[in-house]
């Protein structure tokens, strides 16, 4: 029976270890035992991706008695006699090291590092007392930056959901604002596509449009470009859909609103919102389909058995819609809007203050692991 784990490169997670339960691909005893032989993996070995992202790496904190290596893997086995596996692994992950060995790289498109390549590169080894003190002092960086990674991330979720609490706060209505099935208010259909699509893409001047999912960045509110262009032909059998109209995926980012900054055409597994605009100011109507509760209202209705199916033009037509009066639209709006540009500076500084503290533990690394003379 397969009972062990083969750990490949995606497995690697550096100070962390070798992560082996539940995603790794599972192979039997005699397959644990041949791959053992050949490496002989044991604790406090580094292991070192040798092709494809070279030198992704892991720190082998337990005896490997249930899980091998692949061929892409180096098991690297530190003489600690005089060189602490920790110390060794800071080095690996700097900058100097690097240098080192992407300059022994071959293959032009896969990258790799050959075993005797790697083994070439000079490693300083200062007294075993510099050594701990130094990876004393970057496990405390490690660590700190690691909290910190933890604390501005929090941060960041917690500054959305305040901000999703107060939208759906704003659109709640009571008993006051009249409320229509969504199809009443706007004209709902779906995509079409032309078959086989491959037939109809097109690279010359006169082609048009054709929007796909992957034309939007995750996040995005609007529908700015498209990779793919279609013949006109091909629009003829599929959907148009104008700048100012709203698409829905009914399968992948199920529900997820985006508006049309350009006209285009779109393919089945889009839903097109249009013919609203006496009824709907489009930036509240964005935010209403947004909200956590036309978006549970559509999985539920588009549920059946526990699974989510696609979501189809009657399920959108039959929500149930607050319809303020477009004064208050624009008053919700402009609140929102607000909301919306203080969640967004947030969202832009602290990953980069995550990146920067990153880069200032890689710097200070580096400077730690830099000697002015490398004894082999």
């Amino acid at each position: 029976d397969a009972t062990g784990f083969y750990v490949t490169v995606r497995e690697l997670n550096g100070l962390k270890g070798v992560f082996q339960h539940g995603k790794t691909d599972l192979i039997n005893a005699d397959a644990i035992k041949t791959i053992n032989n050949r490496a002989n993996i044991e604790k406090d070995d580094i292991l070192f991706s040798n092709t494809g992202t070279v030198g992704k790496m892991a720190l082998v904190l337990e005896t490997p008695d249930n899980w091998g290596i692949n061929e892409g893997i180096y098991a690297i086995k530190p003489q600690q006699k005089i060189i602490m596996p920790k110390f060794l692994y800071y080095y690996l992950t700097g900058q100097e090291a690097y240098n080192d060995y992407s300059s022994k790289f071959t293959g032009s498109t896969l990258k790799h590092v050959t075993q005797r390549a790697l083994a070439s590169i000079p490693v300083p080894i200062p007294p075993m007392q510099v050594q701990s003190e130094i990876v004393h002092i970057l496990d405390n960086f490690t660590e700190l930056t690691a909290e910190l990674t933890a604390e501005l991330t929090a941060e960041l979720t917690a500054r959305k959901k305040q901000y999703e609490y107060y939208r759906d706060e704003l659109l709640t209505f009571g008993d006051d604002v009249h409320v229509v099935k969504f199809g009443e208010a706007a004209k709902i259909v779906r995509g079409a596509s032309p078959r086989p699509i491959r037939n109809f893409i097109t690279n010359t001047s006169d082609g048009v449009n054709w929007i796909k999912i992957g034309d939007i960045a995750v996040g995005e509110k609007y529908v700015t470009e498209t990779r793919e262009k279609i013949t006109k032909e091909g629009a003829s059998k599929s959907r148009l859909v104008q700048k100012g109209d709203f698409i829905l995926s009914n399968s992948m980012s199920f529900g997820r609103p985006y508006i049309l900054a350009i006209d285009g055409y779109i393919h089945d597994g889009w839903l097109s919102i249009s013919g609203f605009s006496d009824k709907y100011i489009s930036d509240f109507l964005y935010h209403l389909i947004s909200s956590n509760r036309i978006q549970k209202e559509m999985e539920q209705k588009a549920s059946f058995g526990g699974a989510v199916q696609n979501l189809n033009a009657d399920i959108v037509k039959s929500l149930d819609f607050p319809l303020p009066s477009l004064y208050e639209q624009q008053r919700i709006v402009d609140i929102l809007d607000k909301f919306d540009a203080l969640t967004t500076d947030i969202s832009a500084g602290l990953p980069a203050e995550i990146e920067a503290r990153q880069k200032q533990y890689e710097y200070y690394r580096d400077k730690l692991l830099t000697f002015k003379e490398k004894v082999a």
